[in-house]
């Protein structure tokens, strides 16, 4: 079993078979270990042992260096492939130039990942009303929690393949064969009940302790998914309703229900983990000892030394302390020229081409390089592992799956798509700005376009672009000269593996007829 470090939650779970890996997503899902799944969840520790290994599967590292945020930013217009040649991670290099079929793709590691996430989250539901030797109040706390988590992966799902099953009890061996796809409606309408109903329950907390629960859900994160959920469907006053939530009464001030807060620093953000700007936050540790027979098992974020630069040599005193990496995902020249005066930029961007040609470093050019990385998430030294293992695979940077500035702009695009006026006075105009001067940027009308490159620039790198791109129709355009082909790859195929005997079908997107 996978085990993931949430900040200070140990995790003890090791051999439960409902966190077993799968080996046909997620309709085969074996008894692993020596602990069997009908001998546990009898005390309040094993459900929560439960509950932890649901969160596992949110930040997912697969065998093969595949992560979410790595597919998103590839398929993007930020970043290419990058990486040793055109056969790295080859993953990457399809979904960055294209050339995906239903047989190559990121598309086998998205599914079975998120559906080993939703079968945790089904099997705890399932199993907590009997767990007698455990507080009332604390068993409705853990089924908010796994409703809000099960509504996420399914989010990830609906967006990346439309066309997907929807489970929500175990799937028993006998019926492994015979799920079907339903609509997206149907799975838009499940995820809005998981989150509703997580929102309605008083146990689960509007702020928790970072030092002692940082890393799990609350009511505002459920708040802010949901908002985002209603975005994706063009519910742009269901949309404004759940972000205001969030965001609070006046933007740039504390938001009095959630605490929530931009940091003043834009830097800062990838400095201090579960700050007042994190509102889902996905955690990586250090310390987890994670090793190369494994590299879905360790619990470091595998980005710190995937976007580095290759052969890194620092050759001046003074010069930053990047870890040699592996040169994936390197910046497109398009997000440089957009970027390179903004104030964000040196927070985002390692220019080793400046570096290189001051002689302050040398570095090897890999492939696609532009001279241009990912500072965001480059591993360096001085965040290099110091609890064993291969320091490569344990880097504890960790990274956001919604912050402060996202549902401010969220917002703000929610309010201008539903008409406002997004100038001087306006709400939209407000949330804008105030992420705009929190790097000393001067104010701009919220026009949607305005809107839309904020996003961009405050956001890269973090996986979000693709995703804009698509919900947005405008993927057809930025990325046509990447291969990108409108009507088939704003969503991937279904992974050939999980039609084989199956009542799954594939999308008619890529050939097929649902």
């Amino acid at each position: 079993m996978k085990q993931r470090n949430i900040k200070y939650i140990a995790l003890v779970a090791a051999g439960l078979s409902m966190a077993a890996a799968c080996s046909r997503g997620f309709l085969d899902v074996q008894p692993r270990g020596t602990i069997l799944e009908e001998n546990y969840y009898k005390t309040a520790a094993e459900a929560y042992t439960g509950l932890i290994a649901i969160y596992d599967k949110v930040p997912w590292t697969s065998n093969g260096y595949v992560t979410k945020v790595g597919v998103a930013d590839a398929a993007s217009d930020d970043h290419l492939a990058g990486g040793g040649g055109p056969n790295d991670v080859s993953q990457l290099q399809v979904i960055s130039n294209y050339t995906l079929t239903p047989a190559t793709g990121p598309q086998d590691d998205i599914w079975a990942n998120s559906y080993q996430g939703i079968f945790r989250a089904n099997k705890l539901l399932q199993k907590l009303p009997g767990v007698t030797a455990m507080d009332e109040n604390t068993k409705a706390r853990f089924t908010a929690e796994a409703k809000l988590l099960r509504a996420y992966f399914y989010f990830d799902l609906v967006r990346f393949f439309k066309n997907i099953p929807l489970t929500l009890e175990p799937i028993e061996k006998n019926d492994w064969y015979n799920i079907s796809q339903v609509t997206p409606q149907e799975v838009y309408a499940q995820i809005e009940k998981d989150l509703k109903e997580a929102i309605a329950e008083t146990n689960l907390p509007n702020t928790i302790s970072a030092a002692s629960e940082g890393g799990r859900v609350t009511k505002g994160t459920a708040h802010a998914l949901l908002g985002k959920v209603y975005l994706w469907e063009q519910k742009w006053t269901e949309a404004i309703a759940e972000f205001q939530e969030v965001n609070g009464a006046t933007p740039g001030d504390v938001s009095a229900t959630y605490g929530y807060k931009l940091l003043a620093n834009f830097g800062d953000l990838w400095k201090t983990k579960f700050n007042s700007e994190s509102i889902f936050e996905m955690s990586f540790t250090s310390t987890s000892a994670g090793n190369w027979d494994c590299v879905s098992c360790s619990e470091g974020n595998v980005l710190g030394i995937m976007v580095g630069p290759r052969a890194y040599k620092a050759l001046k005193t003074g010069a930053p302390d990047y870890v040699s990496g592996w040169s994936f995902l390197p910046v497109t020249t398009n997000l440089f020229d957009a970027i390179h005066n903004d104030p964000r930029y040196p927070y985002t961007i390692a220019n080793l081409d400046s570096l290189e040609k001051n002689g302050i470093a040398s570095y090897e050019k890999g492939y696609n390089n532009t001279g241009y990385f990912l500072e965001k998430f480059a591993g360096r030294v001085s965040n290099k592992s110091t609890g064993g293992g291969p320091s490569e695979l344990n880097f504890g940077i960790n990274m956001y799956e919604i912050r402060l500035a996202d549902t401010y702009l969220m917002e703000a695009e929610a309010r201008v798509r539903n008409g406002e006026s997004g100038l001087a006075g306006t709400r939209s105009y407000a949330l804008l700005n105030a992420v705009r001067a929190r790097v000393g940027l001067p104010a701009i009308p919220a026009t949607f376009d305005n809107i839309f490159n904020e996003r961009r620039l405050e956001l890269a790198g973090e996986g979000k672009r693709w995703f804009d791109l698509v919900r947005t129709g405008k993927a057809a355009t930025v990325l046509a000269t990447r291969g990108f082909v409108a009507g088939k790859n704003e969503i991937l195929p279904i992974p050939l593996l999980e039609l084989d005997n199956t009542k799954i079908e594939q999308s008619k997107e890529w050939g097929g007829t649902k």
